[in-house]
């Protein structure tokens, strides 16, 4: 049996033993036997480069690492995956920036609804030394280890009617990803965020559980949400990301050359995921007027102003310095 054959018995005698609840570490070939969980559908770039990356580095370790990839909740909802993390029983996640603020709550600026004037902004912030110290401070507060930043996209909202104005969001039931930050937008806007676990929300739309949904592009067709709603209106209320995050349990482990190669090749797969969404992002709103759906241009700024002055106010869980210099990248 091939490398590549053995390879694949391994993976499928590792899911085998972890549906079972039965511990994999160690159990292949000598190697050890990692877990890298999210939320996201096979077909989406997320996916396709965290199996990359297991190859790379299967390949760079000599073999010492094997990593299973679990899409689409395999292994729980995104809350239950970052809680995994400090607990061992994943190994490495992608994560929205709101989900991490849940342990440490600067870290969650990133996710905040027009935090970012565009996407050369959200990229000036990824690649700063004021990412690089909130990143330190959820390592130290919570022992995981934030290893890149990966583009999500534009968040835009999705929906059975045109959303030209804010007040056309008034007493909207939206669904929202269950953070805190997710809510800043509806509320600013007058609509009614209702949070529903990512994997059910198609099943929530077609039975009218809610009205709208936010999410950016490309996530919209591999979810499908467009079968289910008539508009996508373009609010861009989110430049959004994830994170690679490595657990504690798995970090405290490695060696530093072992550690040097995990954050190499989970940022080249970063900056792979970036590029693969904004070429998305230029080529869907065609592909989805081909389908049938209207996509509404939407004069973004009324929205932006219901939104800003909520920033600082009670929900930010960051400092008035820690805002000041993300509005100062880039300028």
């Amino acid at each position: 049996m091939g490398n590549k054959s053995n390879r694949q018995w391994n993976r499928w005698v590792s899911t085998t033993l972890l549906l079972a609840g039965v511990s994999v570490a160690g159990m292949a070939n000598g190697a050890e036997t990692l877990n890298f969980a999210h939320v996201y559908e096979t077909s989406e770039p997320y996916h396709e480069w965290a199996l990359w990356a297991a190859d790379e580095i299967e390949k760079r370790t000599d073999g010492r690492y094997q990593i299973k990839v679990h899409p689409a909740s395999s292994l729980g909802k995104e809350a239950d995956i970052n809680e995994g993390l400090s607990l061992g029983t994943v190994d490495l996640i992608y994560t929205g920036n709101q989900f991490a603020g849940r342990s440490y709550g600067p870290i969650g600026i990133a996710g905040a609804p027009y935090m970012f004037r565009d996407f050369d902004h959200w990229r000036a912030y990824a690649d700063s030394e004021l990412f690089q110290e909130i990143a330190q401070g959820y390592e130290d507060a919570t022992g995981n280890v934030p290893l890149a930043m990966n583009y999500y996209g534009k968040r835009h909202t999705t929906s059975n009617k045109p959303i030209n104005k804010p007040e056309d969001m008034q007493g909207l039931k939206i669904r929202v990803p269950n953070a805190p930050m997710y809510m800043m937008f509806p509320e600013a806007v007058g609509a009614n965020p209702t949070p529903i676990a990512f994997a059910e929300v198609y099943l929530a739309l077609q039975q009218g559980v809610v009205d709208a949904q936010e999410n950016p592009l490309p996530t919209i067709k591999a979810k499908a949400f467009y079968e289910v709603q008539d508009y996508i209106n373009l609010t861009g209320h989110i430049t959004d990301s994830l994170i690679t995050i490595a657990g504690g349990p798995l970090w405290n482990r490695l060696s530093e050359e072992d550690r040097e190669i995990f954050r190499d090749v989970y940022m080249e797969a970063g900056e792979r995921i970036t590029e693969d969404i904004l070429k998305q992002e230029e080529e869907l709103v065609s592909w989805f007027e081909e389908q049938g759906t209207t996509v509404n241009e939407v004069e973004t700024e009324p929205f932006r102003e219901a939104v800003v002055p909520r920033h600082n106010g009670e929900a930010a869980t960051w400092d008035q310095e820690t805002y000041d210099q993300l509005q100062a990248l880039g300028q």
